[in-house]
């Protein structure tokens, strides 16, 4: 695994920033196995970004059990926040004093009826759950059959709250959201500072139809990631999987591997290639100054109420 850090020589003080870390990786996909397959490298990860002082380690989109698998092996692996994979998570987050972001197929019963959502779970460093985040905009055909679209009923409750880890506020995206710029704004909105973004960034990806997606995903990473960045005066991660995903042994998804922490300058702190690697980056506001003179600040000289 590569380690591409820029860090100093100390993370960084309670409400003055957060030492990001971001697991970039491949493996199995799609039973439980798998699953317990992927929450030890979650563990083994953590461990290695805690060594280098990581207040916050994030895994890709639907970590546990894999992207690209069949609808009816997904639910069968549907879960809630609540139960033992997850609770092993929690379990890692608070043993090692760390917080994790640890996407997962949710199950839950929402407006009367079992409903199945691509969700996220964000870990204080004291095993609390702060969050558990369901995918509001969903991807492409696959996507929108497997999945119920997040917060469509009251009970669910707020979809872009921000919370603290290490004094520093956070939110959450899912891959496909990080091509809405209304999302990351909303956050930004909300005092996000940083906002972290699980994806499932493909080459292609095995249809639920046993065809393959064509043409690649298109790259955001290196674009519309420091964009958000720069126009929400914030931190944007976008958190992926690497090279290929298995099913059965059967290949089932290929990654672009394009993870990056982008800052509030719209520059990239650490960029990851199409291999195993580690990201790790201080995020932290105070070293970057305006962006523009005088103090011009985006959020502030918005008029809303002409759009």
């Amino acid at each position: 695994m590569i380690i591409n850090s820029y860090i100093k020589t100390t993370p960084p003080e309670y409400g003055q920033g957060i030492r990001l870390a971001v697991f970039q990786g491949q493996g199995p996909a799609g039973t439980k196995q798998a699953m317990q397959h992927n929450l030890n490298q979650l563990k083994s990860a953590a461990e290695v970004a805690l060594s280098f002082g990581a207040q916050l380690i994030s895994f890709p989109e639907l970590y546990l059990s894999g992207y690209a698998v069949p609808p009816e092996q997904l639910y069968a692996l549907a879960m809630s926040p609540d139960d033992e994979p997850l609770s092993q998570v929690a379990a890692i987050a608070r043993e090692q004093g760390i917080g994790i972001i640890c996407p997962y197929p949710e199950r839950a019963e929402v407006a009367g009826e079992t409903r199945y959502y691509d969700a996220i779970t964000l870990f204080g460093p004291d095993g609390s759950l702060l969050k558990n985040y369901r995918k509001t905009h969903l991807w492409g055909p696959d996507e929108k059959k497997i999945w119920t679209p997040g917060y469509l009923y009251p009970e669910e409750g707020q979809a872009f709250t921000v919370h603290e880890i290490n004094g520093f506020p956070v939110g959450l995206l899912n891959c496909y959201e990080a091509e809405f710029p209304e999302l990351t704004r909303r956050l930004a909105l909300n005092g996000a500072k940083l906002v972290v973004i699980p994806t499932a960034a493909d080459e292609s990806t095995k249809l639920s139809t046993g065809t393959w997606t064509s043409p690649a995903y298109p790259d955001i990473a290196k674009t519309l990631i420091p964009a958000h960045a720069w126009e929400n005066e914030l931190f944007v991660c976008y958190s992926n999987r690497c090279q290929g995903e298995t099913l059965d042994s059967e290949p089932v998804g290929r990654y672009l591997g394009n993870s990056v922490i982008a800052n509030p300058h719209g520059e990239l702190m650490v960029a990851a290639k199409n291999e195993p690697t580690l990201l790790i980056a201080d995020c932290i506001p105070s070293d970057y100054g305006p962006t523009h003179p005088e103090n011009t600040d985006y959020l502030q000289d918005r008029r809303p109420e002409l759009y």
